[in-house]
């Protein structure tokens, strides 16, 4: 029996996708949408597949897959997201990630996904892979002392640096939640980290964060 967790915050998706693996008399699918949730599974059973949402409150799914390979280094975990992870991709994988689904795939592209991972191959759509054609291969770290952040990132950052919750930082940004996620892990993937605390630390460090914007 192939068990696959699935991680996602929306609890619609996650028993929608749930109900399309459990199609197939050889998978078995469970759902978390509480992150904080998931290390006490991974200790309590096993799972061959982890399809782990890239946006979610609390922490995003670079932290949540590194977390679960501290626990399980043998883990295959998929990225299944909505949104354009091209940005991200190269932070994705040195995170450990093995493969991407969008969560407009079809039950057979799903299904095939998951196969593939037990066998430790990887499935990248047409799409993603012409997008990764423009992907510089280095690490966003190499190019800091160009790179700059938007005012709305500056304003989120200064909202973790109060440490604020995403949710609170949203309300104050009169923005939904979803969105501050968004920012933070393209805030993430520019400056080459994967936690809230190095994401301030290295912008406040390579000047990227005005004092101006931290005091407000």
């Amino acid at each position: 029996m192939i068990n696959v967790l699935i991680v996602d915050d929306h609890p619609a998706v996650g028993q929608g996708t749930a109900a399309l693996i459990e199609q197939e008399e050889d998978m078995k699918a469970t759902v978390i949408t509480d992150v904080d949730k998931v290390l006490d599974a991974i200790n309590e059973n096993r799972y061959e597949i982890y399809l782990i949402d890239l946006y979610m409150p609390k922490i995003n799914g670079i932290e949540l897959t590194k977390m679960i390979l501290h626990v399980d280094p043998d883990a295959t975990i998929l990225i299944y997201t909505g949104f354009d992870l091209v940005s991200h991709y190269n932070l994705l994988i040195e995170a450990g990630v093995k493969g991407f689904i969008s969560k407009t795939a079809t039950q057979e592209q799903l299904i095939t996904a998951i196969r593939c991972g037990i066998r430790e191959e990887a499935v990248i759509s047409f799409q993603l892979l012409k997008q990764l054609r423009r992907v510089d291969s280095e690490p966003s770290t190499t190019n800091l002392g160009n790179m700059t952040l938007s005012s709305k990132e500056q304003e989120v950052l200064a909202g973790v640096s109060k440490g604020l919750t995403n949710k609170v930082i949203a309300i104050d940004l009169s923005v939904s939640q979803r969105t501050i996620e968004y920012h933070l892990t393209k805030i993430f993937s520019k400056l080459g980290v994967s936690s809230r605390t190095e994401a301030l630390l290295k912008a406040k460090e390579f000047g990227l964060l005005s004092r101006q914007t931290v005091k407000s």
